[in-house]
């Protein structure tokens, strides 16, 4: 069984008080969802190591946008620090982005791909959907796509072509605006 990932993250107890917002878009760049969690108040910051980086990826204030491409096989959260600034891309593979309950999704494949601003790659979890893979949780076919889509998103950023980075600031924009009109 694949995990089921809300973007309204509604699970989440680390975060107290929060603004949710999300939209369908439909341009020539981006098809599918895009959703925006702001921190208001969390109980405790949270961090994550990548060898000798300690980065805070949520607070007080933060922002993550998360866009679900429709008929794509990822899901991208970027995440703001108070000030605005990317702290990171986390590149969710998946088998599939759809919308239940008014709230989109994505069934997770549990290989992870992180773009740091300074455009350092980081691959995360590989030994899960190996895991996965032998526990029978998912079949070579899924265990195939994974790692192809993973292999193809990094070939599209070092060519600066993955352009959900490039949206993500735009994105956010987009849903920051709707929620105060």
């Amino acid at each position: 069984m694949l995990k089921r990932k809300f973007g309204n993250r509604s699970e989440w107890q680390r975060v107290i008080e929060r603004k949710y917002s999300q939209s369908y878009l439909d341009t020539s760049e981006f098809k599918g969802f895009i959703t925006l969690l702001k921190t208001i108040r969390v109980t405790e910051p949270l961090f994550v190591n990548y060898g000798e980086k300690n980065l805070c990826i949520v607070d007080n204030g933060y922002i993550w946008l998360q866009q679900f491409p429709l008929e794509k096989n990822h899901s991208v959260t970027t995440m703001f620090d108070a000030n605005g600034e990317i702290i990171q891309w986390y590149i969710d593979i998946c088998y599939k982005n759809s919308i239940e309950n008014n709230v989109p999704y994505m069934d997770d494949l549990f290989l992870d791909l992180i773009l740091l601003p300074s455009g350092e790659l980081i691959e995360k979890d590989a030994d899960e959907l190996e895991e996965a893979y032998l526990n029978g949780i998912i079949d070579k076919s899924l265990y195939d796509l994974a790692w192809n889509e993973l292999n193809s998103i990094k070939r599209d950023i070092r060519k600066g072509e993955f352009k959900l980075v490039n949206l993500s600031k735009q994105h956010k924009d987009i849903l920051i605006n709707e929620s105060i009109s």
